[in-house]
């Protein structure tokens, strides 16, 4: 269940319980109608009758003969009246268009309409001024104070005394999600810096793990690292976790794919510089025949290589790898 479909069951959970509502002075009116809405459909029936009426003083001209300028002149308006109406005979009617409650769409109704004939007096005024002819007729006048009149008993209703009771002592229910106040908006977090041309890049502290180099019996190289010496000591092997038929084996030259995976490291040498790709198959880095690359898990087809900063990447290229 939604927001809206929530704010709804509890209106009319509202309206089918009367003795939950705290008890309010009585207001009196016409009939089902207070004196506000009664006026306001006064207006409008007035206004309705006057728009069948022609417009322009030269020639029979309605604002239903006129194209679209019915709709905003006088036909949201009716929409409005005919909502506040339908608001009295059918509680369990519609209550709001949109996001706005049926007093709020009234008001926006009639202060469109009021502003349009404002602009028809308008271009009136302006034609005279022109040395022209006055080419609209009494219906503009009419219609003007009609809307005028309509923005009164709605937009101004609430602070005028007299007609200011049918917005007392409204009971308070939850407004549409539209409707109720906005979040604060949050600054977007600064972007990360990343390393200038030539600079390694930076990798978060213990995603990578340093391999002791020292422990597994291989010296460090100006470049990269490499083996002590052409043989494995015992040591070393043992250190990094290798028996001796794996040691006798990894003297082996490598010259094509496994089909199986293994998760023994090894040191492998490549015949040619060769790229080694990231999961998403962007290079990251190169190794070659000038220095040993660390391989923590062969699968096959492609080596697991560690970098010595840490980075991590496939080498798919394993043809002529010699392992160390």
């Amino acid at each position: 269940m939604n927001d809206e479909q929530l704010n709804e069951d509890i209106e009319i959970d509202v309206e089918s319980n009367p003795e939950s509502v705290p008890e309010t002075p009585p207001q009196y009116g016409v009939g089902p109608f207070s004196i506000r809405e009664v006026a306001l459909a006064g207006v409008w029936l007035v206004a309705f009758v006057v728009s069948f009426f022609s417009v322009s003083a030269l020639r029979f001209d309605s604002v239903w003969t006129s194209g679209l300028l019915w709709i905003l002149t006088i036909g949201v308006p009716t929409a409005a009246v005919f909502l506040i109406v339908l608001r009295r005979l059918s509680p369990d009617g519609i209550r709001r268009v949109g996001s706005l409650g049926i007093d709020q769409f009234a008001s926006v109704a009639f202060s469109v309409s009021a502003v349009l004939w404002i602009q028809l007096l308008w271009e009136s005024i302006a034609i005279v001024v022109a040395d022209g002819p006055w080419v609209r007729s009494w219906v503009m006048w009419v219609q003007l104070v009609m809307m005028l009149a309509g923005v009164v008993l709605t937009v101004l209703a609430p602070f005028i005394p007299v007609i200011c009771e049918d917005f007392r002592d409204r009971r308070e229910v939850p407004a549409h999600r539209n409707a109720r106040p906005i979040r604060p908006i949050s600054a977007r977090p600064a972007p990360e810096a990343r390393p200038a041309a030539g600079e390694p890049e930076a990798y978060p502290t213990g995603e990578y793990q340093p391999v002791d180099f020292a422990a597994a019996g291989f010296a460090a190289s100006e470049n990269a690292y490499a083996p002590a010496s052409a043989e494995f000591s015992d040591t070393g092997a043992q250190a990094a976790g290798w028996d001796s038929a794996e040691q006798s084996t990894a003297e082996q030259t490598y010259t094509g794919p496994q089909p199986t995976t293994s998760h023994q490291a090894f040191w492998a040498l490549v015949p040619v510089d060769r790229d080694v790709y990231d999961e998403s198959g962007a290079p990251i880095f190169r190794v070659g025949p000038t220095a040993w690359a660390l391989v923590i898990e062969d699968r096959g087809s492609a080596f697991v290589v560690r970098h010595e900063d840490g980075r991590v990447g496939y080498l798919h290229d394993v043809s002529g790898v010699t392992r160390g």
